[in-house]
């Protein structure tokens, strides 16, 4: 069985609404909150923070890491990455990378008292993870174009739904997240 389904109804989405979370709003459980812009300097500061966060649970771990810290998007990003053979792909899994970074965005709401919108990748996950939702989106076009009215995506994070409608607008399609916490989705439709 396929990985996308079938769904009756869907409300396009507007480009301001797909722009959403990249410009200032954050999405919790469902319900979108606006969230402040953070200044270079208060992103330099989360990145900081994780950057210690991290650092720390790879000594606890024993593992070897290169951390990099970056703002791409006004947001703070964190990379992890090794330039030896090290076991640091067991952290690179997709519900592993996605528990550290919510962990890690605790840690910096925590010494900040600001919610962190924080990205982490660790060895590469998430331009995998974007190769494997695009896969996802182009299987669902496929079903669309092959006469089905919508397609409806699994349940995913607010961040990999963006991504989502982000490469459905670049197919030409329009994407609509519905669904509430947990059970969120992204259903795509003809434009």
């Amino acid at each position: 069985m396929s990985d996308v389904t079938e769904v009756d109804k869907a409300e396009p989405v507007t480009p301001a609404e797909v722009a959403q979370l990249d410009s200032g709003a954050a999405e919790i459980d469902g319900i979108t909150e606006s969230v402040a812009a953070l200044s270079p300097s208060q992103l330099e500061e989360e990145g900081d923070i994780a950057a210690d966060y991290i650092e720390e649970l790879l000594d606890i771990t024993d593992l070897d890491g290169d951390i990099e810290i970056d703002a791409r998007g006004g947001r703070a990003y964190l990379s992890v990455t090794s330039s030896q053979d090290t076991n640091l792909r067991l952290l690179s899994r997709p519900d592993t990378v996605t528990a550290l970074q919510e962990l890690t965005r605790i840690a910096v709401q925590t010494k900040t008292g600001a919610f962190s919108r924080l990205i982490l990748d660790i060895g590469g996950s998430r331009e995998t993870r974007e190769a494997e939702l695009a896969l996802l989106v182009d299987k669902a076009v496929e079903r669309i174009e092959a006469g089905a009215q919508s397609a409806a995506l699994p349940a995913m994070s607010s961040y990999e739904r963006k991504l989502i409608h982000d490469v459905v607008a670049e197919r030409g399609f329009i994407s609509q997240s519905e669904g509430e916490g947990r059970d969120r989705h992204t259903v795509i439709t003809r434009s």
